[in-house]
């Protein structure tokens, strides 16, 4: 977890660079370890960045390790953005090789205070690091984002703060769509069953009334078959109408809980596919935040018994953009 280091002079030095070198209009190199953070840069930013992602779409990020050319990303980049090592659990070693020459920001480091987040009940003092499934939540790391890049790039100040302040109404607006969403399924359905732990954001958010899931905070351990019946039981003991498998994630364990709440006599279903700790790929409604979180929400509402109301007025720029139905 690092917050922002050096000053410009610094990491020019650092990156080869003669003083001065990143005081130009070039945008500034950004890299971002997932999508979830790229998109927010991108936004922000506008032209003054370049942002790229290097952990992409249907990838795991607590279970990927760095490849040579991921090194190379990394070496050429201005300013690094990543969320934890709680998340990025094998890139953290190469990450923090970075923080003495670029600028190599942990965001829930630099962005919330202890308090303000939630861990694994069956791991004290581990954090869950999905903060990106709560709107209200994730939307701040955008003024942190924008100040480390005003920083390195001042002409680009007053762009960047028009930027901020019209995705921030975007996100406040999805935040409340995401409620009344939720709101419209009956109290009895809203539960949330995953293959993988990365919905306690969201269900503390929006009112989801309880969240379970098969692997943990993080995948990079086996489910047992002690867990996946564990869930089932729950799932027939709640009446549970359907269950949710995540893009990133292998679907047999998902498959073995249907397939065990049934020989309870339970016929739960799948309710669909969720993005959990990937976006959609890239050119895709799903490619973008906003888009990620209204395909979850309108996913979890339809196949729960809700309904999913029309975006608020301040997205229909966005929803037209992919060509979206109001």
């Amino acid at each position: 977890m690092h917050r922002p280091v050096a000053f410009a002079t610094t990491i020019a030095l650092g990156l080869g660079l003669a003083p001065g070198a990143m005081a130009d209009d070039a945008p500034l190199r950004v890299l971002a370890t997932i999508g979830m953070i790229a998109d927010v840069a991108h936004n922000v930013a506008g032209p003054c960045a370049n942002v790229s992602t290097l952990i992409g779409a249907g990838t795991d990020p607590h279970d990927y390790s760095a490849t040579p050319r991921d090194v190379q990303a990394l070496a050429s980049a201005e300013l690094i953005l990543y969320v934890d090592a709680a998340l990025e659990e094998r890139l953290a070693g190469v990450l923090q090789n970075f923080t003495d020459r670029t600028p190599t920001i942990g965001l829930v480091a630099a962005t919330f205070e202890g308090a303000e987040l939630l861990g694994d009940p069956d791991a004290p003092g581990t954090l869950d690091p999905h903060l990106w499934m709560d709107v209200s939540r994730w939307m701040r790391i955008a003024p942190v984002i924008a100040d480390e890049i005003t920083r390195l790039r001042p002409a680009c100040e007053q762009g960047i703060q028009d930027n901020l302040a019209q995705y921030m109404a975007r996100l406040g607006a999805l935040h409340g769509w995401v409620g009344e969403t939720v709101a419209t399924i009956p109290p009895q359905h809203r539960m949330l069953v995953t293959a993988h732990d990365a919905f306690a954001y969201y269900s503390d958010a929006y009112g989801m009334e309880a969240s379970e899931a098969i692997e943990g905070l993080s995948t990079t351990s086996e489910a047992s078959i002690r867990d996946i019946r564990d869930v089932a039981a729950f799932v027939v003991d709640n009446n549970v109408p359907a269950v949710f498998v995540e893009t990133t994630l292998n679907p047999r364990t998902i498959d073995a809980l249907i397939a065990e709440a049934r020989s309870l006599g339970h016929d739960v279903t799948l309710g669909g596919e969720l993005y959990s700790d990937a976006m959609g790929d890239d050119g895709t409604a799903e490619g973008t935040y906003i888009g990620m979180i209204r395909h979850n929400t309108a996913t979890i509402a339809q196949a729960l018994g809700g309904t999913v109301p029309p975006l608020p007025d301040v997205l229909h720029d966005w929803a037209e953009t992919w060509d979206m139905a109001q």
